[in-house]
């Protein structure tokens, strides 16, 4: 039975986070699962101002702040992604690509994906002008024209947001007005940088290889209107129409309605007891921060009354208090705006238990010339140095070595025997690449993130050198997914190299290959590919490498 939780809750963002926390706090045993990152789609808004209590914070600092509630009431938490549940039986398991799980309830917080709309050009320009994180891209489009399609919350809030850097920001809604609180929309409608054009939608975004037109039609008189870059310029199309439940995989479980979405109850069980739903994959008129929390405290307490009745079956007895426990090499972290520390004491703690976790010691080389970054480099492995034993931090400077620019300033990982793990850094591994650093050398020391046997084979079968390059923000919540399936095949195989560039730091990488967008892999010095990308969908792209 040690193997056994009372509750695993699938998904991080608040709703997942606040049913942990009911659940822990209730002395349940307590797993969160998230795939990607913790945090949710909240993570990508720069400022949260409607949330009971909290004047303003940013999206990921409240969260943050949510999951050490639950890991202070001993919740555990693993990267994971779902792939399957069995609930056949009173103990139902939840199959991951980490290996099984099992549980007596389930809370369901899966969220949902930013929706494509599927005008013409739409996938052709995706990372070339077309985007759908402001924070992610925004600063890409620095003194250009934008134009934001949707008008809901996230269309004006981020419409907002995008003045920081566009020169100008027009807003395209296909309604008659906004669809938000008018508190939101407000703000968009008096900025001065912003014009509004409703009863309008996007026809076309055409170009050459960058963004040149965009067609637009108004709605109400059928007239075509299209707006054209200056000579040799391009611009931004941010779309926020709304979001995809993220449930075709629990599809045959458990009953959705016609767009999707897990229906409940008013205790927010699904039509299979013990299994619970919250947040955004929910049927709800509303979709914000304080109704998915409210979700997730709702389906908690309502699993208490299940779980109790499962304990008194199986012959459980209550639970005293659930010690705290590291679940994996995740590390999960917030850098501290008080300190000028890469590494703060906290994340150092957290980093003694990963690294003890590693089947290999490790080295980290730093490649380093004279430059102010390598200077930050020098400092961050100093800081990175005497953690543990397993990794060693060491510099050869550029007067060492004969070394092309390209190749320095950077970390590189080492195996033990002193080869190369074919990941590398080209920047500080700060931001959300915190843990895709930590997580590149738990790929690199073993036993590294858990792939199946048929990726493992697929990994093994690499027979070509294969260079890639990932070209990230260290804003971007999208980019560690792909950093990490780069470093994860690399690790296996010597025949792939991962090197991870910050991109602010690289202008000409942005420029030589255009990239209006994050993440963004450079394969073999050619091959262009956008998006957040896990093992199985990288594999599927390189396999068709000639």
């Amino acid at each position: 039975m040690d193997e056994l939780y009372d509750v695993i809750v699938v998904g991080a963002g608040p709703a997942g986070l606040s049913a942990a926390i009911y659940a822990a706090r209730a002395k349940f045993k307590v797993l969160v699962l998230e795939k990607e990152k913790l945090g949710g789609q909240i993570t990508i808004t720069s400022e949260v101002v409607n949330y009971p209590g909290i004047e303003t914070i940013d999206g990921s600092a409240l969260t943050e702040k949510m999951r050490k509630q639950a890991e202070n009431f001993g919740a555990e938490f693993k990267m994971a992604r779902a792939l399957d549940m069995d609930l056949s039986e009173d103990i139902r398991v939840v199959k991951t690509d980490k290996g099984d799980l099992k549980t007596f309830g389930i809370v369901l917080a899966l969220g949902a994906n930013p929706r494509s709309l599927g005008f013409k050009g739409e996938q052709e320009y995706k990372g070339r002008g077309v985007a759908y994180c402001a924070t992610c891209d925004g600063e890409f489009f620095t003194g250009m024209e934008v134009f934001v399609i949707g008008g809901g919350y996230a269309a004006a809030e981020e419409a907002v947001f995008l003045t920081k850097y566009a020169k100008k920001v027009t807003i395209i809604v296909r309604e008659d007005d906004f669809t938000c609180a008018a508190s939101v929309a407000d703000k968009a409608r008096e900025h001065e940088k912003i014009e509004i054009h409703f009863h309008t939608e996007i026809i076309e975004a055409a170009g050459d290889s960058v963004l040149r037109s965009a067609t637009f039609r108004d709605n109400r008189t059928g007239e075509e209107w299209q707006y054209k870059a200056e000579p040799g310029k391009t611009f931004g199309i941010f779309v926020f129409a709304g979001y995809v439940p993220d449930t075709d995989w629990v599809r045959k479980k458990v009953s959705l309605n016609d767009y999707g979405y897990l229906i409940t109850d008013q205790d927010q069980m699904t039509d299979v007891p013990g299994v619970y739903a919250a947040g955004d994959v929910c049927v709800k008129n509303l979709r914000q921060v304080v109704t998915a929390v409210s979700d997730g405290a709702v389906a908690a307490t309502s699993l208490e009354k299940y779980v109790a009745k499962m304990w008194e079956k199986h012959g459980i007895a209550q639970r005293e208090d659930v010690p705290k426990k590291a679940t994996g090499a995740e590390v999960s972290v917030e850098e501290s705006g008080e300190s000028e520390a890469f590494i703060t004491p906290e994340m150092k703690e957290q980093l003694k238990e990963v690294f003890g976790k590693f089947n290999s010691k490790i080295t980290v080389k730093g490649l380093l010339d004279k430059s102010p970054l390598a200077s930050q480099m020098e400092g961050f492995l100093k800081e990175l140095s005497g953690i543990s034993d397993r990794v060693e931090c060491v510099v050869s400077r550029e007067s060492d070595q004969t070394v092309s620019s390209e190749t320095i300033p950077a970390l590189c990982v080492l195996r033990e025997d002193g080869t190369e793990s074919g990941i590398r850094f080209y920047g500080i591994p700060g931001g959300h690449e915190f843990n895709s650093f930590v997580i590149g050398l738990y790929n690199a020391a073993g036993p590294g993130q858990t792939v199946t046997k048929e990726e493992e084979a697929r990994i093994r079968n690499i027979k070509k050198p294969i260079d890639i390059k990932v070209a990230v923000s260290l804003s971007c919540t999208m980019c560690p997914t792909t950093v990490m399936s780069a470093g994860r095949i690399a690790a296996e195989n010597e025949m792939v190299k991962a090197w991870t560039y910050d991109l602010a730091l690289y202008p000409e990488l942005k420029e030589r290959y255009q990239i209006m967008s994050v993440p963004c892999m450079i394969i073999n010095q050619e091959k262009v590919e956008f998006g957040k990308k896990s093992v199985e969908e990288l594999l599927n792209i390189l396999e068709t490498i000639e």
